[in-house]
């Protein structure tokens, strides 16, 4: 069996990553110097195999980083080594990545769609429109003569209580039971409040 040949330090000289990731929990910032020199790489390759983006890959490697130097207390040995813990976080951080700008894009993708309809279908609004006329229309005939002209002055042509009862030579009083009884009967014929 050959003997494993290392380049550099001697391996015994330098802290496992154990080690490091404790004093990084104890907020050492030279230990967290030597264990980010140590993952660094590592961290930055999981992000780019899951999301293919270099700059990305970059900003979630740090975002990896930071995380290790705020939550490097909550590692807990008995889960798992620290090689593996760390990059978990990276593999967890860049899948949520790859959600987010998924979600964004989605979201987008809708308002765009949303933008390209119209406000309100003309056509329904058209048809709906012409049926309520006729349907007025069609009550109308069903008012008597006198209750019609009332109706007609007032609400069509636009003319005031008095100057109905101007231009049908009746009194105030006439006019305004004309124009209530007519617009009952309206009402009722449309079926409104009902």
């Amino acid at each position: 069996m050959k003997e494993a040949v290392y380049i550099g330090a001697n391996p015994s000289s330098e802290p496992d990553l154990a080690e490091l990731l404790h004093r990084v929990a104890l907020g050492d910032h030279q230990a967290f110097a030597a264990l980010y020199d140590r993952v660094a790489g590592s961290v930055l390759g999981v992000a780019r195999a899951v999301l293919r983006d270099r700059a990305q890959s970059e900003e979630v490697a740090q975002e990896v980083l930071v995380e290790v130097w705020r939550t490097a207390p909550r590692y807990r040995p008995d889960r798992g080594t620290p090689a593996n813990w760390i990059l978990t976080l990276a593999h967890r951080r860049a899948v949520d990545r790859v959600r987010s700008v998924e979600a964004a894009a989605a979201r987008e993708r809708r308002a765009a769609l949303l933008d390209r309809l119209p406000e309100f279908d003309e056509v329904t609004e058209e048809v709906e429109a012409r049926l309520e006329r006729e349907q007025v229309r069609r009550c109308l005939r069903t008012l008597t003569q006198v209750q019609r002209e009332a109706v007609t002055l007032a609400y069509y042509r636009g003319l005031t209580y008095r100057e109905v009862a101007d231009v049908l030579t009746l009194p105030l009083g006439t006019v305004k039971t004309r124009l209530r009884d007519g617009l009952i009967r309206l009402r009722d014929c449309l079926g409104v409040g009902t």
